[in-house]
């Protein structure tokens, strides 16, 4: 792995869009100072009518679309080199003003949420634009504490965030790999080249050195690991406590906007249902690859890895135009841009953040963060984060910063469509059959089981861990190891070996410091492929819809999004129809190996 200062510039995102040069980003930064203090003295103590809570509210919205592109450059300068002290003391610098006017400004909501309630939506008719946003804080009202009370937990917000920053510096920064060995010939590893590459490895007597190797590590790292995850649990936990909620979990789910039996949901039914799916296609695997035995260190692998293309970034962009353009030209337009412009952060190179993501500041345009591997299954990995820039690119333009954002819940969905419709676009492209397979394959290893398995086996253990914690207990890297061991067997059986290593997976996941985050991947997959299936029937039709939905934000739930697009949450059958889609597409890869082998 080559250190940030070799990458080439045109495989980076450009910065420069938030701010040209460090000294604008520290002038806006004292600058938001000054703001805040002007709002304060302005404001404070004087909430009194209508009239004052538009203009606080207005006040505060201009103040946060300011503090939009300060967090947004610090927190992208440290996530492709986490080893870079400069970009890490900036971090943490941000980290500390945030809270400080966190703590300064925390008065709005509190002398907003000491008016009468009719006071509060009489203002929301004045200005119907903060609609929202007021309801929402009367939403919170009966979980709000004393001001000082909030002022106070405000201040602590950089501290509060400490456990995900010693995860990541764990993670990224002290844990070094060694090479590892293979019949006298060494081999580089590093989180990314696990995850990008090894993990992928065809030849099995590598790939599972290289999973042992891996997890060899993570073990050292295991007990200050679990000891950080516990720590954020228990502020997570006396958070829920000192608010008043009845457990952790509807503290965490609030923000949703969904009741626990939509969560429970996800997780029961996919448990239950998708299990005997994935165990044949886990068999597939097996007898195609010729294995002794199928072990956890082997369900990453393509099913026909000799046929695997590589594609370039240029060529990619091809890809997400083709694929994409049933979108209309605006998305298409927003691609292209998304190349010219470097949104895209391609490199791969130490201290790197793993997977990938997308962050969209309001008023500026989406970055995505991928490491590029080369492999044609990046393509879906673009396309996924391409459709969260999608989702936002469209709700900024059509909502303010308030109502932009929708539920938790909900936001993977428009990244899991493009997946949807970057798979029908290559497996419309060709009559081959070994392409047809590996496209299907790809659908089911990389967007199914990445969402539907990946994600959703971390949100079984995720809940195991918070009725730990909901009880007033504390976990450790033994009970850590022994709650992700013990989901992994219950869902892959006796057709897949839990091999040594499997169990400390929970160490690599960056979401559970997110809260309820990883069962949203399969909720929002299951809106997907609804509304994909909506587009095969009815075309145009449902692609508008999908389109409005985007730009709807977070003006809506996740219900009425749903609705929206055709598709009600409220029953199991939409979850009950994914899993049978994804059945069938298990059927057709074995029907194709049959043909291709036969």
């Amino acid at each position: 792995m080559i250190n940030r200062s070799d990458v080439k510039i045109e495989e980076t995102w450009d910065l420069t869009h938030l701010f040209q040069r460090n000294e604008d980003f520290e002038k806006a930064l004292e600058d938001i100072k000054e703001e805040t203090s002007t709002l304060v003295d302005s404001y404070k103590g004087k909430i009194t009518d209508v009239e004052s809570v538009v203009n606080v509210i207005s006040a505060y919205k201009n103040l946060y679309e300011k503090l939009i592109p300060i967090g947004t450059y610090a927190n992208l300068s440290l996530s492709v080199d986490q080893t870079n002290d400069a970009a890490a003391l900036r971090a943490a610098k941000v980290g500390q003003v945030m809270a400080s006017i966190s703590a300064d400004t925390s008065f709005v909501t509190s002398e907003l949420l000491e008016l009468d309630e009719s006071l509060l939506k009489e203002a929301s008719n004045k200005a119907p634009e903060f609609a929202v946003m007021i309801q929402e804080l009367i939403r919170k009202k009966p979980y709000q504490l004393h001001p000082a009370a909030e002022k106070a937990l405000a201040a602590f917000g950089t501290t509060f965030n400490g456990p995900y920053e010693l995860y990541n510096t764990t993670k990224l920064v002290d844990m070094k790999f060694d090479d590892f060995e293979v019949n006298g010939t060494k081999y580089p590893l590093s989180y990314n080249l696990f995850e990008g590459d090894w993990e992928l490895e065809h030849d099995t007597e590598k790939r599972r050195a290289a999973f042992k190797a891996f997890s060899e590590k993570l073990r050292d790292y295991q007990h200050t690991t679990a000891k950080t995850y516990d720590m954020h649990l228990q502020i997570e936990k006396t958070n829920s406590d000192l608010r008043g909620y009845e457990s952790i979990f509807e503290s965490l789910l609030f923000s949703q906007e969904v009741d626990r039996s939509l969560y429970n949901r996800q997780i029961d039914v996919i448990m239950k249902e998708l299990a005997p799916h994935m165990r044949r296609y886990a068999k597939l695997v097996q007898k195609v690859h010729g294995l002794d035995k199928m072990t956890f260190a082997d369900l990453k692998i393509p099913l026909d890895p000799s046929y695997e293309p590589t594609i370039s970034v240029e060529e990619s962009r091809k890809y997400m135009k083709d694929g994409l353009s049933i979108m209309g030209e605006d998305y298409v337009n927003m691609i292209d841009r998304s190349f010219d412009e470097r949104w895209i952060d391609f490199a791969q190179n130490k201290g790197k953040s793993t997977g990938a993501f997308c962050s969209s500041p309001y008023g500026y345009h989406p970055y995505v963060l991928i490491s590029w591997t080369s492999r044609m299954n990046e393509v879906f990995v673009l396309a996924h984060e391409l459709g969260h820039a999608g989702h936002f690119y469209l709700a900024h333009q059509n909502q303010n910063v308030f109502n932009s954002r929708p539920s938790l819940y909900f936001i993977e969905a428009p990244s899991t469509m493009n997946e949807m419709l970057m798979a029908n676009y290559l497996l419309n492209s060709s009559t081959d059959a070994r392409f047809k397979r590996w496209v299907i394959s790809t659908i089911i290893a990389r967007t199914y089981y990445h969402n539907f398995v990946t994600h959703l086996l971390e949100a079984a253990y995720q809940r195991k861990v918070y009725e730990i914690i909901d009880q007033g207990g504390n976990v450790n890297a033994s009970i850590l190891n022994d709650l992700k061991k013990g989901v992994l067997e219950e869902f892959w059986g006796g057709e897949v070996e839990i091999n040594e290593g499997a169990e400390l997976t929970w160490m690599r996941q960056p979401h559970y410091y997110m809260g309820l985050y990883p069962y949203t991947y399969s909720a929002g997959l299951t809106i997907a492929t609804q509304v994909y299936q909506r587009i095969q029937t009815e075309g145009s039709k449902a692609v508008e819809d999908w389109i409005q939905v985007l730009k709807t934000g977070g003006t809506k739930n996740p219900v009425e999004l749903a609705k929206m697009a055709g598709v009600d949450i409220t029953t199991d059958q939409p979850l009950k129809d994914t899993i049978a889609f994804i059945g069938s597409l298990i059927d057709q890869l074995e029907q194709l190996t049959e043909e291709i082998e036969g």
